[in-house]
């Protein structure tokens, strides 16, 4: 059977607890769509270089570019996987802070872990972007 449904200012509190978490799920939504915008350049360069034929002596040595642009794709392919496990995170301390409501279940230590998480995940997608930002602007390619 299920309990009591809870009262409207039980659900004012926690809709009010639940509107930072909300507020970060809407940043990390923009950040994983800058991140996929550079993962898209990214392949696009790859598969322009890619394209040059081997014949062509004069654009040929822009294929040095080919590893550190897999590099980079590989910084970005693990920094979008950060920053989704960081929005899965955030979304169910969004969701146990209702159930936790509904049922009148402690959730406090729950939802810690599950932000500290969050937050942790985020740090590692925003390290692995600064690091994919660093190659490309220390290693700049000036051919064009």
């Amino acid at each position: 059977m299920l309990p009591d449904t809870p009262s409207i200012s039980q659900l004012s509190l926690v809709i009010s607890q639940a509107a930072a978490p909300a507020f970060l799920l809407g940043a990390l939504a923009a950040f994983i769509a800058v991140l996929i915008a550079r993962l898209n350049r990214i392949i696009d360069r790859s598969i322009y270089l890619n394209g040059i034929p081997d014949e062509d002596s004069v654009r040929c040595r822009l294929k040095a570019d080919l590893p550190r642009l897999a590099r980079r794709a590989a910084m970005m392919n693990r920094a979008i996987f950060w920053s989704v496990a960081a929005s899965i995170s955030i979304s169910i301390v969004i969701v146990v802070g209702f159930v936790s409501a509904f049922f009148h279940i402690q959730h406090e230590r729950g939802v810690a872990i599950l932000f500290i998480v969050a937050v942790a995940a985020f740090t590692v997608s925003l390290v692995d972007f600064a690091r994919e930002v660093r190659i490309a602007l220390s290693e700049f390619d000036h051919y064009g």
